[in-house]
């Protein structure tokens, strides 16, 4: 049965396919390995951030409170780029790509695609390995986001408070 609320969710996708839960949960475990922590929290709360996806911020906010990522690391990441000196250059080009291949706009109306001084940034930071699974990491978390936005999944702050 599908709900539609106006700020509620839509349908529990992951309880009627949930082999596609079990798929993404592998595809999401793969993308991370041998990726720093840190870094790929921070790429997850950014993606999720300029996907507007409630769900994975709170989710992933929440992972990072718990990790210990200084607060005003988390505070200042939707403007990553004015704050200067808090994000080391490899968290900086991680961020970048990140931008890069959730907008996937080329930074120009024409172009779709990852600009080159954004990929070799990321590059010149990650050794070839590491940035693969970067690469598979944002794209993990755009496809969790598209889910969760698609069907107004509750971020869990909120349905703990409201029972939903």
């Amino acid at each position: 049965m599908t709900t539609v609320h106006e700020h509620g969710p839509r349908m529990n996708l992951w309880k009627l396919v949930p082999e596609v839960y079990k798929g993404m949960a592998a595809f999401e475990a793969a993308a991370s390995k041998g990726l720093d922590p840190v870094i790929a929290e921070l790429v997850k709360i950014r993606a999720s951030q300029l996907n507007k996806c409630a769900f994975c911020i709170d989710m992933h906010l929440t992972d990072a409170r718990k990790m210990d990522i200084p607060r005003l690391k988390l505070d200042l990441l939707d403007a990553w780029e004015e704050a200067q000196g808090l994000y080391t250059d490899k968290e900086q080009a991680a961020l970048a790509l990140t931008e890069a291949v959730t907008r996937l706009d080329g930074g120009t109306p024409q172009g779709h695609y990852v600009p080159d001084e954004v990929y070799e940034r990321a590059a010149k930071n990650f050794e070839e390995t590491e940035l693969a699974h970067l690469i598979s990491q944002i794209v993990s978390i755009n496809a969790w986001n598209r889910f969760q936005v698609a069907t107004r999944a509750v971020p869990g702050s909120l349905r703990d408070k409201s029972g939903r």
